[in-house]
């Protein structure tokens, strides 16, 4: 059974940093595309950024210059390094993998509030 688990979610003062880490285990193979999405209060899920098994990565335009997505292939590991933290990051933050043909898992989320 796959499954992704996130850690790493908390409460940050705004400006602050977080780690976002998420392990996949129970596959047999690569996932093509990793990534974190976030859903705040009221809000559509949105992705946040992607990384793809050739090492593309893609972010939104609310978090360039402040995210930063890596991966380590062999570890099937996604980590998400959040600085200057806003209170607008609020929210909670998924991992997802995609495989070639299209199939997609979600972890179960963890939680970031930024607030003072």
């Amino acid at each position: 059974q796959v499954q992704l688990v996130e850690s790493g979610g908390g409460l940050v003062q705004p400006g602050g940093s977080l780690r976002l880490s998420c392990a996949a285990s129970g596959i047999m193979f690569r996932f093509n595309l990793m990534g974190w999405y976030r859903q705040a209060p009221g809000k559509q899920r949105e992705l946040v950024a992607v990384y793809t098994s050739g090492g593309s990565t893609n972010y939104a335009d609310s978090v360039k210059g402040r995210f930063t997505i890596s991966r380590d292939n062999a570890r099937n590991t996604v980590y998400l390094q959040m600085n200057s933290l806003k209170p607008e990051d609020t929210a909670v933050y998924y991992c997802n993998g995609e495989t070639t043909w299209g199939k997609g898992y979600w972890g179960q989320g963890t939680q970031v509030i930024v607030s003072s």
